[in-house]
């Protein structure tokens, strides 16, 4: 059994997209989502050469399987983390299984704060980080990802950004953040687990404001 302690009462930030990207309701104000500013602000080369490489066609295939596998995993360890039950018992939801698997397993958590929290820094951005809680004895930021072999450190230099960015909303509403964790199944069923601890938040909370910066100048521009 999961422990769970409402230590915060989170707001809930209401989601929609636009033509700019998804976006946020933050006081009756539509603000930006942070996957979307990463996302528009990314070097897109390497992904350019690899659509290339295999073809437009099968590039699509492949980012709509891994996108289908990573929300089914991201559903079972929401229900897990909230001591509910869910089993998908459809050929497609044993690997997600196996794979949330692999990070229970791995994961240390003493306490649950919030499943799918929702932050916003002010009216500047807002997104959802999977999970609050007390890990390592230390307030922490969450975030579960698949991937279809392990990372390398410096291709999860945006995922670093993310912790960052919801690192600086949490610190500012509600209380101090101590570490980010980026938890990493791959579907070989390999664990990576990728923590920052507070400097180094702040430093990619810094990052991640002057990539904000760059992606209103782009809006802006049209």
């Amino acid at each position: 059994m999961i422990k769970i302690n409402k230590k915060f009462t989170y707001k809930k930030h209401n989601r929609f997209h636009t033509e700019t990207g998804r976006k946020y309701l933050v006081d009756d104000i539509g603000v930006p989502g942070v996957t979307t500013i990463l996302s528009a602000t990314k070097d897109t080369k390497t992904l350019d050469d690899w659509r290339r490489r295999i073809g437009n066609e099968e590039a699509d295939r492949i980012m709509k399987n891994a996108s289908a596998v990573g929300t089914e995993m991201h559903k079972v360890l929401e229900f897990y983390y909230n001591n509910e039950k869910y089993y998908n018992a459809t050929d497609f939801g044993i690997l997600p299984r196996k794979m949330a698997e692999i990070i229970k397993e791995n994961l240390k958590i003493e306490e649950v704060w919030g499943n799918e929290v929702s932050l916003a820094f002010k009216q500047d951005y807002a997104g959802t980080t999977d999970m609050v809680a007390l890990s390592d004895g230390k307030p922490t930021i969450v975030d579960f990802k698949q991937s279809n072999r392990p990372k390398r450190e410096e291709w999860v230099d945006d995922y670093k950004h993310q912790l960052g960015a919801y690192y600086l909303a949490h610190k500012t509403h509600y209380g101090a953040i101590e570490q980010g964790v980026v938890a990493i199944a791959t579907r070989g069923l390999q664990y990576q687990e990728f923590k920052l601890q507070e400097p180094e938040l702040d430093e990619y909370a810094n990052k991640f404001l002057e990539r904000l910066k760059i992606f209103n100048d782009q809006i802006k521009k049209g």
